[in-house]
Order: structure tokens, then sequence, then C-alpha cells
């Protein structure tokens, strides 16, 4: 099993990336959703963010994401202590996941692959690049924001020089050239089986 760890920059088109892979017939952990529901729902999570943070950052069942989100944002040692808990358990779910896989690729979509250190349980690092203005225009219209607000969360996150430096292989999503090649030409050459498909499905 080959496993792939797509990463990008907001508005870099990660998630079309994505979709385009499952339509290959690749597996797809999206590890922000993941991260939200085990953030949920993991005893371990919840014993450790407790110990941590008191019995208020949940609401019975519920995570108190105001409370947390005012806590890890106004505060960076506390949200490396919160990343360092919610991290590993992530990681521990996904690679049970890939274990499950019937095909030889799979991959795990995450914006912050190497700052979590998913990239150590990964086989191949693949980024998504967008030009910035394109990545801007693109989270503007997305999510109703002010440019301000886009380039502050930009700049919040690794750079894309970091990220190319890391990675094996990039994908470029700028609008013009077809991503389909790309993504094609990625699988072909990392695949373990001849006889892995690498056409859409019909």
């Amino acid at each position: 099993m080959i496993k792939i760890g797509l990463t990008g920059g907001i508005g870099s088109g990660k998630s079309v990336v994505s979709s385009l892979l499952k339509v290959l017939g690749v597996p797809v952990y999206i590890a922000d959703t993941e991260s939200k529901r085990l953030t949920q729902t993991s005893p371990i999570i919840r014993k450790q963010l407790i110990s941590l943070l008191g019995e208020t950052i949940y609401c019975g069942e519920e995570i108190n994401k105001k409370r947390l989100a005012s806590l890890i944002f106004n505060d960076m040692e506390c949200r490396d202590k919160v990343q360092a808990i919610i991290h590993p358990e992530v990681n521990r779910h996904f690679l049970a996941w890939a274990a499950q896989q019937t095909v030889p690729v799979c991959a795990i979509e995450t914006a912050i692959l190497f700052e979590s250190g998913f990239s150590r349980s990964v086989d191949v690092c693949v980024t998504v690049y967008a030009p910035t203005e394109l990545r801007i225009e693109r989270v503007m219209l997305r999510d109703g924001i002010t440019r301000e607000e886009v380039v502050r969360r930009i700049n919040s996150q690794m750079s894309d020089k970091e990220r190319r430096k890391f990675s094996d292989y990039e994908i470029c999503n700028d609008g013009k050239q077809a991503l389909l090649p790309q993504i094609n030409a990625i699988i072909a050459g990392i695949s373990p089986s001849e006889a892995f498909a690498v056409h859409p499905r019909r």
C-alpha cells in the first residue's frame, strides 16, 4: 500500500484534487473532517483535553468549540499542546484506515502534512500549488471574507516554498494546466501495480 500525503495552502485546491483522486479509485482520508469527528468522539482525546483545559472544554458530549477556539487562537503554547493531543490520534486513525483499504494507493488530505508530523506516515508527499492572487480570489469568493483576512490566513500557514522543499511532487492548480494528467502521471509513477486503473470510473 502506497500512501500519498496531499497538502497545500488555503485556496490551493486540495479538495478538488482529492475529488479527482476518488474518481480515479484512490480512497482519500480527509484529516480535517476526521480530526473534528475524533475530537468529539475519541475518549483518549476527551480525557487529555479535559486534563489540559478543564471540564468546561466539553458541553455534554460536544466539544465547546467557542472556548477551544478562544484558547488556542490567543495562546500559541496552548495550541501546540492541544495539537499534540489530537494529531497523534488522527495519525493512528489514518494508519488503521489505510490498512483496511484494498487498492494499491490511498491518500490523506491535510493542510498541515508537515507541521503535524503526518508526513512521516506516508510514502509520497504531494503539494497542490496555485498563485497567491488566485488563492486569495478563491477564498474571498468561497468564504465571503475580506482580502485582508485571507492574507492573514495564508501568512499563518507554512509557505509554498517550504511545502515544495519537502514534497516529492507538485500539482499546479492555476486554472490553466489540466489537473487530471498531472494526477495520472503521479499515480502511474508510484503505483506498485500495473493493474491499478488510473482512469475515471464509468
